[in-house]
C-alpha cells in the first residue's frame, strides 16, 4: 500500500479544497450529531469570491484533464477508491456523526459508494460509428463539458458525492462539490484525499449554507450541474441554469408506490417491506412511501409488519436499526406531519406521532398507518421519514391508476410470485426505477432517473457518463 493511500486523515479540522490547496474560511459554521446534539467540528463558510477562485482554478484545470488518456483518468480514479477503502473506519464515524444514521448503515452507505466507484471505473464511451459505406462515414464522439458541479443532499452524502464526482472525472472533467450545509464534513474529506490523485483544480469541495448553491448554479463559468434534492429546490436550480443554458441534471423526490399481491408469504414480504420503507429511518428518495396490500392478505401482511416494527432497535449503537433524522428542519417538519395523522383522525397501527421523549436527539418512533384514505396527507406527500400508510386494494386497475396518481414518478415495486401479473402491472407504473419483489436497488452500470417531477436526465451507467459530455458528430466525405 503506498504512501499516498495510506497517509492518515485528520478528521478534527475541516478545510474547503480549492485548486488542491486547503483553504480555512473567514467565517465557519458547525452542525450538531442529530443523535446526541453535540457540536460537530468547524467548517469554512464558503463566499462568492471562493466560488469565483474554485470556479477559475476549475476551468484551467478541465482543459488539461481533458487531454489526459481514459486510462490514466481511470486508474487515478481506481487509486483514489483505494484510499478511501483504506480510510474506511474514518469516514464511517464521521458520517455517524454528522447524519445521524447507525454504524450498520453508515458502513452500508461507503461500501455502496465504493462499489460505485470501483463500477463506474468498469464502463466506457467508445467513439460510434453511425455509418461507414462509399459516400460517408459518420462517427460520434463524447467529449467532457468541461466544469461540472455535484450537489448533494443530507441523507447520502458520500454515497451521492461519489456517484457524482466519478463519472465526472472518469470523463474529463473538473469537478466542485457542494454537500448540504447539513453533512459537510466526509465530503470536504474525500476532495482532501483527491488532492494526492487528481491536479489541482480536478477535484475541489466548498463548504457553506444554501447560498452557496446559488453561487454555483448561477456562475457563468460553470458548465454543468448534476443535483440531487427536493423538487421544488430541483425547480429553482433548473431557473438558474436556464440563464446560462448549464447542462443539468435532477434526481428529485419520489413518492414510491409498492404493490403487494395476494399471492405473497406475509411474513416474509413484510419483512422486506419493513427492511426497505425503513433503512436510514425512511429518509431515502426511493424508499416506498406508500404499501398497497392486496385485501386478501391485508389483514396478515399488517400483523407482521407490526411484529416486525416492534423489533426495530432505535438509537446510534451499532447495533441499532433506526437512527434519528438528519436535522432540525426535517424533524419540525415531521413533527407537523406526524401531528397530522391524529388530526386527519388516522388509525396508527404502531408507533406513535410524537418525537420519542426519552431520545435525546431527533428520534421519531417507526410508525405504520392503518388504511388511510387516498386524500390524506400520509399518502399524498413524501414523509421522508419513518412513517408510512399501509392500504388496501382489491382491483388491479384500480391499484395502478392509485400508484401512478401522483406527481413524483421515482421508482415503484411489485410484490408477487405471479411473473405474468409482475410484468403487466410494472410495465403500467409510471416510474422510472421499477422493482420486482425488491425495492431501491440500484447498481453502477445501470441508468437512474426519475420520471414526471421526479428529476430531468440520467445518472450512472454509460448514458450517465454521457450526461457529463457533450455529443460531436463528425462527417467525413471523399475528397
Amino acid at each position: 500500500m503506498s504512501s499516498l493511500t495510506s497517509a492518515p486523515l485528520d478528521f478534527t479540522t475541516f478545510y474547503n479544497v480549492i485548486d488542491g490547496k486547503l483553504r480555512e474560511g473567514e467565517k465557519t459554521r458547525h452542525t450538531l450529531n442529530p443523535a446526541t446534539l453535540e457540536a460537530n467540528p468547524n467548517v469554512p463558510f464558503s463566499t462568492s469570491e471562493d466560488v469565483d477562485e474554485a470556479v477559475k482554478a476549475a476551468q484551467k484545470a478541465s482543459k488539461h484533464w481533458a487531454q489526459v488518456p481514459w486510462s490514466e483518468r481511470k486508474k487515478a480514479l481506481e487509486d483514489f477508491t483505494a484510499a478511501l477503502e483504506a480510510h474506511a473506519d474514518d469516514f464511517i464515524r464521521m458520517l455517524v456523526n454528522e447524519q445521524g444514521k447507525p454504524p450498520f448503515w453508515a458502513k452500508n452507505e461507503f461500501e455502496i459508494a465504493m462499489s460505485f466507484l470501483k463500477g463506474f471505473c468498469d464502463l466506457s464511451l467508445p467513439v460510434e460509428t453511425i455509418e461507414d459505406t462509399k459516400e460517408r462515414k459518420v462517427v460520434t464522439h463524447y467529449i467532457p463539458i468541461g466544469v461540472t458541479v455535484g450537489i448533494t443532499p443530507w441523507n447520502y452524502p458520500v454515497y451521492l458525492g461519489c456517484a457524482k464526482l466519478g463519472p465526472a472525472l472518469l470523463t474529463g472533467n473538473a469537478f466542485i462539490l457542494k454537500p448540504s450545509p447539513y453533512t459537510p464534513y466526509c465530503s470536504l474529506k474525500l476532495a482532501e484525499l483527491g488532492t494526492r490523485f487528481f491536479p489541482p483544480g480536478v477535484l475541489q469541495a466548498l463548504s457553506g449554507e444554501d447560498d452557496l448553491g446559488t453561487f454555483l448554479t448561477s456562475h457563468p463559468g460553470v458548465n454543468m450541474v448534476s443535483f440531487t434534492g427536493s423538487a421544488p429546490t430541483g425547480k429553482k436550480v433548473m431557473r438558474q441554469c436556464s440563464e446560462t443554458l448549464k447542462r443539468v441534471t435532477l434526481e428529485l423526490s419520489g413518492n414510491d408506490p409498492a404493490i403487494v399481491c395476494a399471492d405473497v408469504d406475509p411474513v416474509v414480504v413484510a419483512s422486506k417491506l419493513t427492511l426497505y420503507a425503513f433503512c436510514n429511518a425512511g429518509q431515502i428518495c426511493m424508499s416506498m412511501k406508500r404499501i398497497y396490500v392486496h385485501d386478501s392478505v391485508y389483514d396478515a401482511v399488517l400483523s407482521a409488519m407490526i411484529d416486525q416494527i416492534k423489533s426495530l432497535k432505535i438509537g446510534s449503537d451499532v447495533d441499532s436499526f433506526l437512527g434519528p433524522v438528519a436535522n432540525k428542519a426535517q424533524f419540525q417538519r415531521l413533527e407537523g406531519l406526524y401531528a397530522g395523522i391524529e388530526t386527519e383522525g388516522l388509525k396508527v397501527a404502531v408507533g406513535g406521532t410524537k418525537p420519542l421523549p426519552d431520545m435525546k436527539g431527533y428520534f421519531f418512533p417507526a410508525t405504520l398507518v392503518d388504511n388511510p384514505p387516498d386524500g390524506a396527507t400520509i399518502v399524498k406527500e413524501e414523509q421522508f421519514g419513518p412513517v408510512l400508510p399501509l392500504l388496501k386494494w382489491s382491483d388491479e386497475s384500480d391499484v395502478i391508476y392509485r400508484a401512478n396518481n401522483t406527481e413524483s414518478g421515482l421508482g415503484a415495486s411489485v410484490w408477487t410470485r405471479d411473473d405474468a401479473q409482475a410484468i403487466r402491472i410494472a410495465n403500467q407504473l409510471e416510474a422510472g426505477n421499477v422493482w420486482i419483489n425488491t425495492h431501491a436497488e440500484t447498481m453502477p452500470n445501470t441508468p437512474f432517473g426519475g420520471h414526471k417531477q421526479s428529476g430531468i436526465g440520467i445518472e450512472w451507467g454509460v448514458e450517465g457518463l454521457k450526461a457529463y459530455c457533450n455529443l460531436r458528430a463528425i462527417y467525413t466525405k471523399p475528397f
